[in-house]
């Protein structure tokens, strides 16, 4: 007589019990695993720097008069990474005479024979690797450069930052665009020193006739 295939009781106990302990090792193994690390953020892409684009509106011809002096300056439109200008300052012959002839005189057109040139520089707005840059060569000097860093609002009028802080003076030009064709360049020192800051206050002119422009 052939016996059936059977297992005891104790048998069946131990292959419970042993198959018990493998699950529980198994869920153990899979609770201690260290979780994959999460991606790391991507950075915050940093402010674009202002670029030539932003001074489009400068092209043209600017005037303005302050204390005898007359002032100009005229952009060309930009091309090839760059805008060229040029200005230039003339200073009117002092009024001779008693006070009345003066009184009378002053606001008159001046005889453009007597005025006298007091400055010229040669400009450019460029673009460079690192951003825009103001270069300027004053008459009889080397040429400065200033970065382009800022672009600001104030009451209404935006605020063109250039800076260049290696040179004692001036070490920012400021150019402020206000409403009905004001440009107010600001030349500026460093911040708290006793050099004045100088301000020029022009209009944006047709360049043939001097005819005022409202932007």
């Amino acid at each position: 007589m052939k016996c059936k295939n059977s297992v005891s009781p104790s048998a069946l106990t131990l292959i419970i019990i042993a198959a018990w302990s493998c699950a529980t090792a198994s869920a153990q193994t899979t609770a201690a695993a260290p979780a994959a690390p999460a991606a790391p953020p991507k950075a915050a892409p940093g402010a674009a720097s202002p670029s030539l684009d932003a001074l489009a509106w400068l092209r043209g011809c600017w005037k303005g008069s302050a204390a005898r002096r007359e002032f100009r300056e005229q952009w060309m439109p930009a091309q090839g990474g760059m805008m060229v200008g040029i200005s230039h300052t003339v200073v009117a012959p002092k009024l001779q005479g008693p006070m009345q002839h003066r009184l009378d005189t002053a606001g008159k057109e001046q005889d453009p024979a007597a005025e006298k040139t007091q400055d010229f520089e040669y400009l450019r707005l460029e673009t460079r690797p690192d951003g825009v840059y103001y270069v300027d060569i004053p008459s009889g000097k080397t040429e400065r450069a200033f970065k382009f860093t800022a672009i600001s609002e104030d009451n209404g009028a935006k605020l063109y930052t250039f800076a260049n802080p290696v040179d004692e003076f001036p070490q920012r030009l400021v150019y402020r665009h206000g409403k009905e064709g004001w440009l107010y360049a600001q030349v500026m020192g460093k911040p708290g020193a006793e050099t004045k800051d100088v301000v020029y206050p022009m209009r944006h002119v047709d360049c043939l006739t001097d005819a005022l422009l409202e932007d």
